[in-house]
């Protein structure tokens, strides 16, 4: 739940050993540039660290970006460590390149939304506007 006044917190991640990060860094432009605080991780991120970033930064939603086809994997780790950190609140995104019989998979884990290459920035803004007012 994001308080009246705040603006909402995003982490965005970039998990496992792909080096690729341009559509995190697009994503996370269009975040900031809609009035959100975007906390960037960088590269190379475990579910750990992704995690813990996550708790220290305070922040609503994490979005995780995975080239390298380990999506079910990390993605199910950083569900897991939220859970036990009772972060469970946290609204957690997956973009990146991701098969279409793997969704309803990474659904079923807790991730809110998957977003695809090529998809309008301004779409995932207000995916996270609404999943956060819904909450309040």
């Amino acid at each position: 739940m994001v308080e009246e006044g705040k603006k909402i917190r995003v982490l965005i991640a970039k998990l496992g050993l792909n080096g690729h990060d341009r559509g995190a860094k697009v994503v996370a432009r269009a975040l900031r540039d809609a009035g959100m605080e975007v906390i960037y991780t960088g590269l190379h991120q475990t579910p750990e660290q992704v995690v813990e970033s996550a708790l220290q930064e305070d922040v609503d939603v994490i979005g995780l970006s995975l080239l390298s086809g380990a999506h079910l994997t990390l993605f199910t780790k950083v569900m897991e460590l939220l859970k036990k950190e009772s972060l469970e609140n946290i609204i957690v995104l997956a973009g990146g390149i991701i098969p279409e019989e793997d969704v309803t998979k990474l659904k079923e884990i807790g991730i809110a939304e998957i977003f695809g290459p090529g998809t309008d920035t301004k779409d995932i803004v207000e995916f996270i506007k609404k999943k956060l007012k819904k909450w309040k």
